[in-house]
């Protein structure tokens, strides 16, 4: 099974693009995130057509989180945080093929500080609690989406800029990522790569793409039940080189 995550940045601009790249990497289940669609505007039938059922959780121009799937059924769909007031449509659960499946799309922040800032931490809180919940019921259970925090110097281009004080660096919001590690998840990625410079995020600016000037905020996150059965992950560059891209490429995971 091979599970992926896409922050696409306007599903609106970038159907093209997810339909491009769903017929040549094939993934199994995809979480997507900053769909930026109300749901009664999500391309489903579209995506049906291109062989993905989908479930989604959307609002008019920002956030907007979605799951597909590629020959399983989508079960047991949760819309939101559980027992956490929230406006902001950022987080979708879905069991397929046996697997439990959180794709989230995580508070930026902002700025260390502001109020934001505040909230973004809540809200991993928040999540903490649902994921530990969720491996009482679902042990074969992956995490992923667009985490907004890069979890250590390997993740950054420029670790004396992106440090402990800046966004999507600083020390609380690492410690809320560890913690949601420590319930019993594992970094995809790690598992099978120690290596620095492998970036999911852009900037659009200042050539940040072509000069590799990027951070790793997009993650995939598997249980205890499923560690041994990961036998890749990495990040797909591909969908960053072409015309009128997101600044995010999707991120995958890939179990025996």
């Amino acid at each position: 099974m091979k599970i992926a995550s896409w922050n696409v940045n306007s599903l609106n601009v970038r159907l093209p693009q997810l339909q491009q790249w769903l017929a040549e990497f094939t993934p199994d289940v995809v979480g997507l995130q900053e769909t930026k669609l109300e749901d009664h505007r999500f391309p489903d039938d579209a995506l049906l057509e291109a062989g993905y059922r989908s479930v989604f959780h959307g609002q008019k121009t920002y956030n907007g989180v979605a799951i597909l799937a590629r020959g399983c059924a989508i079960e047991d769909v949760q819309v939101a945080i559980p027992g956490f007031e929230d406006t902001q449509a950022r987080a979708i659960a879905a069991t397929v093929g046996g697997v439990r499946i959180i794709n989230l799309y995580v508070v930026n922040g902002q700025d260390v500080g502001t109020d934001k800032y505040a909230y973004k931490l809540r809200w991993l809180e928040a999540v903490r609690g649902w994921v530990a919940d969720e491996l009482q019921r679902h042990p074969k259970l992956v995490v992923l989406g667009d985490f907004n925090i890069a979890p250590d110097a390997r993740d950054v281009h420029d670790p004396a800029t992106w440090n402990d004080n800046h966004i999507l660096t600083s020390t609380p919001e690492r410690e809320a990522l560890r913690q949601l590690l420590a319930l019993g998840l594992h970094d995809g990625l790690r598992l099978h790569s120690e290596e620095g410079g492998i970036f999911s995020w852009w900037d659009y600016r200042q050539a940040a793409f072509r000069r590799n000037l990027g951070l790793r905020i997009d993650l995939t996150l598997v249980s205890d039940a499923l560690r041994g059965t990961t036998v890749g992950a990495g990040i797909d560059r591909t969908p960053r080189t072409w015309e009128r891209p997101s600044d995010h490429a999707p991120a995958f995971v890939v179990l025996d």
